[in-house]
This record gives structure tokens, C-alpha cells and sequence, in this order.
């Protein structure tokens, strides 16, 4: 476990350590002076060989996402306090809200920056994607944080970026992308 955190940037500190390393004698919740560990940022990077505006483009395009998204409809207002939602059938063909979001900044081509909930979006994290041109590539680094403590979200997200981003990464490079798991 502490591996796992390490890789999403938290710094553990003497006391976290202990107290992961003997995390199954005691009951944490019963130590004295204890405070919550927050979940660490996700944080991926991934490098796309296609010209800025296409990679932009991807991430905020109805038609992008909808490749990307298996046919859901992507409707964003690309303004600070903007809405931003996911949608489509649900299991029983009706339709659905899969995600509601807000964006906070946008700065075409190189910042894009929202917070975003399952369904309704009654519990929310933060999302920046920042573009970075490079010489054959764009430097993508997507940090999802803000995440409360007992967000379900956040394994999901852990899970899903690389997915996504992998899906999007091959789009825009090759024209087309694979199906989801």
C-alpha cells in the first residue's frame, strides 16, 4: 500500500509509516491525536504525437468523447462555471446522467481544468489537464485530486485515467480506438 501512495506523489511521514506498517493490530481510529490522510492525487502523463489543437480538441469535442465514451453524449460549456455532463442509456435502456461537472478554467490549447461527479454529481474531485507542446509530441498530465475521504470515485478514477487516456492517446493517433474492458 504504501508503494501505491508514494506513486501518486503523498510524502509519508515516520508516524504514517508506523501506524501503516501496524495498521492490522490496532484500530487507527483509536489513536490518540490522529488525523485523516486525504486520498493522494492521481497524476498520469502520457505523450501524444499529434499537433497541440488535435489533442485539445480531444478533450473537449462532442465527437472525441463519444468515440472515446462508447457513444455518450458530451455536452460542455467551455466557461469558467460552465456545465459539463456525461449521458446516455442506462442498464434498463432509460436514459441516464453518468457524470455532471463544472468547469473551472479553460486556456485553449493548454489548460482545461473542471471538477466532475458520478451521476448527479453530489460528491466531486478536480480535474486539470494541461497540454505541454514538445518537439514530436504533447506532454499530457492529467492530476485528479480534491477527492473526499470516502469518495467510491476515487479506485474507480485510479483505474479509469489510464483507460481513458490510452483510449484518447490512440484516437488521435491512429484514427480510431479500442472497445472498454
Amino acid at each position: 500500500m504504501a508503494h501505491s501512495r508514494l506513486k501518486f506523489g503523498l510524502s509519508w511521514g515516520p508516524r504514517q509509516i508506523f501506524l501503516l506498517q501496524f495498521r492490522d493490530i490496532v484500530d487507527l481510529r483509536e489513536v490518540p491525536g490522529r488525523t485523516e490522510m486525504a486520498n493522494a492525487p492521481l497524476i498520469f502523463t502520457y505523450y501524444i504525437a499529434a499537433p497541440v489543437a488535435k489533442v485539445w480538441n480531444g478533450f473537449v469535442s462532442k465527437e472525441a468523447n463519444q468515440t472515446i465514451f462508447m457513444g455518450a453524449t458530451f455536452e460542455v460549456d467551455l466557461r469558467p462555471g460552465g456545465a459539463m455532463t456525461f449521458s446516455g442509456p442506462g442498464k434498463d435502456g432509460k436514459p441516464m446522467r453518468y457524470v455532471t461537472g463544472e468547469v473551472l478554467r479553460v486556456e485553449p490549447p493548454k489548460l482545461f481544468e473542471y471538477k466532475f461527479g458520478m451521476g448527479d454529481g453530489a460528491v466531486m474531485s478536480r480535474v486539470k489537464v494541461e497540454l505541454i507542446p514538445e518537439s514530436e509530441a504533447v506532454k499530457v498530465v492529467v492530476t485528479n485530486d480534491s477527492f473526499q475521504d470516502d469518495d467510491p470515485a476515487y479506485a474507480q478514477n485510479a483505474d479509469g485515467w489510464p483507460r481513458i487516456l490510452s483510449r484518447l492517446k490512440t484516437l488521435l493517433e491512429t484514427g480510431k480506438t479500442f472497445r472498454p474492458h
